[in-house]
């Protein structure tokens, strides 16, 4: 399992202003000094693992003798041999800060800068496999984002990768949801079409979208009848 201890974060105000539609208006200047209050609180922090598909079932993979259970996923490494299970986390520090406001529009502020500082994190490990393993198309699935591959399947994921809390401090609750919340797993794979889950999700009004719902595409992938 490759350890990564110090993940750079540096927090774009531009994509700041842009997820609080503050471009044009509002009070950025208390949004700056909330911005210099949670730099020093983030610490990211990531594991990974190279790992080589062991069989390819109808609508699973095996990794190290453990299922993942998932016809999307399993459609997707249709023919990739090679995978990249993941968490990234930027620690709970700033977590805390956020709920320790009583100031309601504060901890929504400190809660989206969270959510910047946690995808910029997510960028710098997606930026080192492009270079290191030499991946030029690559995209992700996570546990939890479709029907298909449910939370449950963070026990697996989880397992695959060892000790998950002794090395960067998340662990699974009993809902399986991650502590601290500010992180994300996953499987990242080589493709050449970019994959996102959000084509398979009929769901409407998802902040987190990224890409349009596709109902040829879900047929495709046999989840919808």
């Amino acid at each position: 399992m490759e350890n990564l201890e110090h993940i750079p974060v540096s927090l774009d105000l531009g994509e700041i202003k842009r997820s609080l539609h503050m471009e044009r208006s509002g009070d950025w200047s208390q949004v700056q000094t909330l911005v210099e209050l949670a730099q020093p609180l983030i610490k990211a922090r990531a594991v990974y693992r190279v790992c080589y598909i062991e069989e390819k079932l109808e609508d699973a993979i095996r990794i190290d003798g453990i299922c993942l259970k998932s016809r999307v996923l399993r459609k997707n490494l249709e023919g990739v041999e090679r995978v990249f299970p993941y968490v990234v986390t930027i620690g709970d520090k700033l977590e805390t800060k956020a709920r320790s406001c009583k100031d309601l529009l504060k901890q929504y502020y400190l809660d989206t800068i969270g959510n910047i500082a946690l995808v910029t994190a997510r960028r710098y490990l997606e930026d080192r496999f492009r270079s290191r393993y030499a991946l030029d198309g690559m995209s992700s699935m996570s546990p939890g984002s479709l029907k298909d591959w449910p939370i449950e399947e963070q026990r697996p994921l989880f397992s695959i990768l060892g000790d998950v809390e002794a090395s960067i401090g998340v662990r699974l609750n009993q809902s399986l949801l991650m502590i601290p919340s500010k992180s994300l797993s996953g499987i990242y794979f080589p493709t050449e079409i970019a994959f996102y889950s959000c084509q398979l999700c009929p769901r409407k009004r998802c902040p987190s979208r990224k890409a349009s719902y596709d109902e040829t595409l879900a047929r495709e992938y046999g989840i919808l009848e």
